[in-house]
């Protein structure tokens, strides 16, 4: 088997690979812009940020794997929150509502050819009390995430449903990945 570098510096991407018992030879973060482009729309910038992201990264023989997770409700797309403020004004917008996780997935061939994949999860959001905001925003969890939550941590119980992909919400979709590290469409 090639080797196989992931392209991002998330923990929580190494995690869920290892849940299929896939291990990256490397670990390499690529170094993109993530503004997205006027009249782009959340699936579209999901798909376009994983493709950028693994032709970013080059490595000599190996494959790249690379992702993007973007949370939107309708076309507008919520910022990986990087201070309170910004935290605050996502978890007010998705209380109560349904909101969008898109998740792009990538892999590039040595050889310069790449496959891809999008996945779209539907999420559900309780209501959410100024309790529960400042909570959150008080355990730190929310920084440099998409949408300025984490599923698989304290945000957990916000969440009334999830359609589509657990993983894909994380991050990663399990499923999606496994085909393009098998070669399959």
């Amino acid at each position: 088997m090639r080797r196989l570098v992931l392209a991002s510096a998330s923990p929580r991407r190494l995690a869920l690979l290892a849940q299929i018992g896939v291990t990256p030879d490397d670990v390499i973060a690529a170094d993109i812009d993530e503004t997205p482009l006027v009249g782009e729309t959340p699936r579209r910038l999901a798909s376009r940020l994983a493709r950028e992201k693994a032709q970013a990264v080059r490595a000599d023989g190996a494959r790249v794997l690379a992702a993007d997770t973007v949370v939107a409700v309708g076309r507008r797309v919520l910022p990986k929150a990087e201070t309170e403020q910004e935290a605050r004004a996502c978890l007010a917008l998705l209380s109560g509502r349904s909101h969008r996780v898109y998740t792009g997935v990538a892999l590039a061939s040595p050889e310069g050819g790449l496959r891809e994949r999008l996945v779209e999860t539907r999420v559900a959001f309780k209501r959410l009390t100024r309790a529960d905001i400042e909570a959150y925003i008080a355990s730190d969890e929310w920084r440099a995430k998409a949408g300025g939550y984490a599923a698989q941590g304290l945000a957990a119980r916000f969440i009334i449903s999830i359609i589509g992909s657990y993983s894909s919400v994380v991050g990663l979709p399990l499923y999606e990945t496994a085909l393009l590290l098998e070669g399959g469409q």
